[in-house]
């Protein structure tokens, strides 16, 4: 049985902790995906939990010396999240303090002579006991570092951690033998530098490093931890006697009155609840309306700045807020189902996913210490063969381990991709996953659903033709073909159905009071209409593939069709038996800034086509409204994925927007579907792309997003793999013989802290980004 699940991970201190991790679980049996993020500290995983449990899960990941903990859900779990991370900051604050406090000192009496301080004569004579003084302290502030470094090394999974280990051992090592030796007066062959300052300040660095990154790296996710924040812990619930089976005290139960009003927490608010919402409260849960009138404010979940207007059977939103009215409604999701629970989900699996150009970071990140290792032992070798003092090899050495940062290659994409997904979220975007923003950014072709997608799907009957006598005659003796008569038997039929093309006459047909009729053998075929049997009579009634099909000629009311269908309108045909009595057209009205959207889609340049079931003329008129190059008319619900395989065979990346069931299977052929949220819970599932709003405007930042944290994605990715490719060598000492300069330990613990700082900065910068339709 496949589950999927989210641990929080920690004690992973560099990418090379995530990669092992990941490496380890993906050749578990049982485990069909594992993605570990560096920056959100999660694992995302699909198992089978016949094959293997989530405590065996966990246990693997401890036995590699991480702790890891089923994540929950709600405020409850945000804070207790928020306090472990504000006490991690808190920690290396102390830790970082208290390192400088005698690294300080440790400068003056280490390099205070070099650059002409005066240093006391009694200090002079003892630089060796008080510079190893200075030192151990801030080795023990550090010592979590070595114990991991260590661990990871014993486990044969070298970190980060293990070069700093490693790197700074070997600097204060060399330090107290050469101590030890001068207080023992045993001969150190000219070895006489100490090293201890190059061991504190590479920790301190380090410990500066990780203060910052911890403070930054928590800012990329603002996002998620806003969303949280939003759900009330509290709804006040009206208590009738039909609801008395709700988990409360009985003695408390016992007391309360008929439709009283109680406060409980929002954990134990049920389905069926009646809810009261007072002006300026937060709506607890989703539900619908039944009594009350009122504005809400959506913005934070749907990026809608004006308020809604809510009435009795309208749906309202949790973490929406109730501005003005009173407002009583029936629960209809709670917890985990709620809209909010839900856009939360799938920012998280969003922000901890991994976008393809990720791979060659993760693949490096994986061999990365390692290779430095051999990296910086040859180098030591190489110094040392070409006649080199012992002292001169051991600095390259140290260097090369710790100027390394595998830190920089693992945030670079995460944390854009978190801003990234972050920010579709915060304008009512909700984007799957890294693979989407990579789609997104590459399109070249939109093609839009015609019916509730460009338009409202609101349709309104707009003409009513009566054609001929004959067919009237078979009901109830009648004579003439009325238009009252024509909507009568199609409203009667189509009652039975739920297309919105059915609805519309079914109410135009009850705004003139017309009595329905019922039928019997009612069918619908998809893509062409509906037939059935009134009094004893066939009934056919939709496209002229329909009576071509039943051998009914259609070409005698041919050019009343063509003209309705030229301004946009959709005709349906409606015949008794082998008669074609009348003619209904339906319109639907387009939605607000739909030919906005295709217009900006063009200056992206982006191709932009219809997809309907409607024919050409009805499409063409539609696309001629809203500026679209490309019809694909007549398409049957079941068509469209073969003809979206087509376009995408004419070497077409191709972006699908829908909103109904029967877009599913196009948006998922598609190499991107974007699903309407107003749309059903189906498109909403298939769609990798959920638009919130119904704004295809936000199909235009949806792409421009991509393409921003795409380039910001190549930017870090950039600056982490030529920090590394061009510090290395410079650390190994290649400028050396040209320059006659190596670089000091301190520099290259210095360059690595900020250059996992710089990654994560950049990455925040995407705060500033601003939607093209507003810039």
């Amino acid at each position: 049985m496949k589950t999927k699940t989210t641990l929080n991970i920690t004690g992973m201190h560099c990418a090379s902790c995530s990669a092992n991790i990941e490496n380890v679980l993906k050749k578990e049996t049982g485990v069909k995906s594992a993605n570990v993020n560096f920056a959100t500290e999660k694992a995302y995983l699909e198992f089978d939990s016949i094959e293997i449990s989530i405590a065996r899960i966990q246990k693997i990941i401890e036995k590699l010396g991480y702790k890891a903990s089923e994540e929950g859900f709600g405020k409850e779990m945000e804070d207790h999240h928020k306090e472990e991370k504000i006490q991690e900051v808190k920690d290396l604050k102390i830790r970082l303090i208290t390192a400088l406090i005698f690294g300080i000192p440790l400068l003056y009496v280490s390099m205070g002579m070099m650059v002409g301080l005066h240093i006391p004569k009694i200090i002079e004579m003892n630089q060796h006991l008080i510079q190893f003084l200075l030192t151990t302290p801030v080795i023990i502030v550090a010592f979590k570092l070595y114990i991991s470094g260590l661990k990871a090394i014993l486990r044969r999974a070298p970190n980060m951690d293990s070069l700093i280990f490693i790197g700074t051992s070997a600097a204060y090592a060399y330090s107290v033998a050469i101590s030890l030796s001068t207080w023992l007066n045993i001969k150190t062959y000219g070895m006489k530098e100490l090293y201890y300052e190059i061991a504190a300040f590479i920790l301190i660095f380090i410990l500066l490093g990780k203060y910052i990154e911890a403070i930054t790296k928590g800012k990329t996710s603002e996002a998620i931890k806003k969303l949280i924040g939003l759900q009330p812990k509290e709804a006040t619930i009206i208590r009738t006697r039909e609801l008395r089976s709700h988990n409360l005290d009985s003695s408390l139960r016992s007391e309360l009155k008929n439709n009283e009003e109680i406060k409980i927490p929002i954990s134990e608010v049920k389905v069926g609840d009646i809810i009261l919402v007072k002006p300026g409260e937060k709506i607890p849960v989703d539900g619908i309306v039944i009594d009350g009138y009122s504005g809400v404010d959506e913005k934070a979940i749907t990026g809608e700045s004006i308020p809604v207007e809510k009435k009795k059977d309208d749906e309202v939103i949790g973490a929406t807020i109730n501005k003005t009215g009173v407002l009583k409604f029936k629960a209809t999701r709670v917890g985990k189902d709620t809209m909010l629970a839900q856009i939360i989900k799938i920012v998280e699996e969003a922000m901890g996913s991994k976008a393809p150009i990720q791979l060659l970071a993760d693949k490096v990140s994986l061999y990365f210490v390692p290779i430095v290792v051999v990296i910086a032992i040859v180098s030591f070798a190489v110094w040392i063969f070409a006649g080199y003092p012992f002292s001169f090899a051991l600095i390259a050495f140290i260097a090369v381990l710790i100027i390394a940062c595998p830190c920089a290659l693992g945030l670079a994409t995460p944390t854009a991709v978190m801003m990234g997904t972050g920010l579709a979220a915060k304008n009512g975007i909700l984007i799957k996953s890294g693979k989407a923003l990579e789609i997104a950014r590459d399109l070249d072709m939109v093609i839009f659903d015609k019916t509730g997608t460009l338009t409202k799907g609101e349709p309104s009957v707009t003409d009513i033709i009566k054609i001929s006598a004959r067919g009237g005659s078979a009901f109830g003796g009648k004579n003439d073909v009325s238009e009252n008569l024509v909507l009568q038997i199609a409203a009667s039929v189509e009652k039975n159905s739920e297309h919105p093309l059915a609805q519309a006459i079914v109410k135009k047909a009850k705004e003139k009071n017309l009595a329905l009729s019922e039928v019997e053998g009612f069918q619908a075929i998809p893509g062409y209409g509906v037939t059935a049997d009134l009094e004893n009579k066939k009934i056919l009634f939709g496209t002229r593939k329909l009576m071509t099909n039943n051998q009914i000629n259609p070409n005698i009311i041919e050019e009343k069709m063509i003209i309705l269908e030229d301004q946009g309108k959709t005709a349906m045909i409606l015949a008794v038996e082998k008669d074609i009595i009348g003619i209904i057209a339906v319109a639907d009205t387009l939605k607000d800034y739909s030919r906005e959207a295709v217009e900006m889609l063009h200056k992206m340049g982006k191709k932009v086509a219809i997809i309907t079931g409607d024919n050409k003329r009805v499409g063409q008129a539609i696309a001629q409204q809203v500026g679209i190059d490309r019809v694909l008319a007549e398409v049957l619900p079941q068509e469209k994925s073969a003809e979206i395989k087509k376009l995408q065979s004419e070497g077409n990346i191709v972006a699908m927007v829908g909103d109904g069931i029967n877009d599913a299977p196009a948006l998922a052929q598609a190499n991107l579907g974007i699903a309407l949220g107003t749309g059903t819970d189906v498109a909403m599932e298939t769609g990798e792309i959920v638009l919130i709003k119904d704004d295809l405007r936000d199909v235009v930042i949806a792409i421009d997003l991509s393409k921003y944290t795409l380039n910001k994605i190549k930017q870090n990715l950039f600056w982490a793999f030529f920090y590394n490719i061009v510090g290395i060598p410079i650390a190994a000492g290649v400028l050396y013989p040209f320059t006659g300069w190596l670089l000091s330990p301190i520099f290259a613990a210095a360059a690595m802290a900020f250059s996992s700082v710089s990654v994560v900065s950049n990455a925040l910068l995407m705060k500033l980004y601003k939607p093209r339709i507003i810039q």
